[in-house]
């Protein structure tokens, strides 16, 4: 198991840029649900989860590493476990290390979005669509469609949505995503 390449690091002094110190939890929260997962029992399911409810989260960060890392789990049954997993952690890692941008952000939000915009009314998906795009262009911080996005998956019970770690990638106490 890989200890010392996923671990994040950060210079202490970077860690006063906003986006730098969101991006930096994050991957520490990631990194600790990682270890959880890697500790017990290796298996494809167990890596199926972890990858699922974190397919969002790489979406924002990086959609080259989201499509490798996509391949290697559908790829899972032909690799030795060991293996499979120090190469999954090394490249979500490293997916993770790749700041997300608004347009990135914004783009995990309408492919989530389509999991229930057929429910939406029409008021009410103009209203997602139109936080989306002002948070698109920097107009409003990323907590103002993702607190919208997290109610309507709430009021219509969209399970696959509810288990995203995007939608809370660390504790709410932090207000990471209130900056960013």
């Amino acid at each position: 198991m890989h200890q010392w390449p996923l671990l994040p690091v950060e210079e202490e002094g970077r860690l006063n840029d906003l986006k730098l110190r969101e991006n930096f939890i994050e991957r520490v929260f990631v990194y600790h649900r990682w270890q959880q997962t890697a500790a017990a029992r290796k298996s494809i399911g167990a890596l199926v989860h972890f990858h699922t409810t974190h397919k969002y989260l790489l979406l924002a960060h990086s959609q080259r590493h989201y499509r490798q890392l996509g391949s290697l789990v559908a790829n899972a049954k032909h690799r030795p476990r060991a293996v499979l997993y120090d190469e999954y952690a090394s490249l979500f890692m490293q997916a993770l290390a790749v700041p997300a941008t608004a347009k990135s952000h914004a783009n995990a939000l309408d492919h989530m979005m389509g999991y229930f915009s057929s429910r939406l009314t029409v008021a009410e998906r103009q209203e997602l669509v139109q936080l989306i795009g002002e948070f698109r262009h920097r107009l409003l911080p990323l907590v103002v469609p993702l607190t919208l996005m997290i109610h309507y998956v709430k009021k219509y019970r969209v399970e696959y949505l509810q288990e995203q770690i995007y939608l809370q990638p660390s504790p709410k106490e932090l207000m990471l995503r209130n900056h960013v």
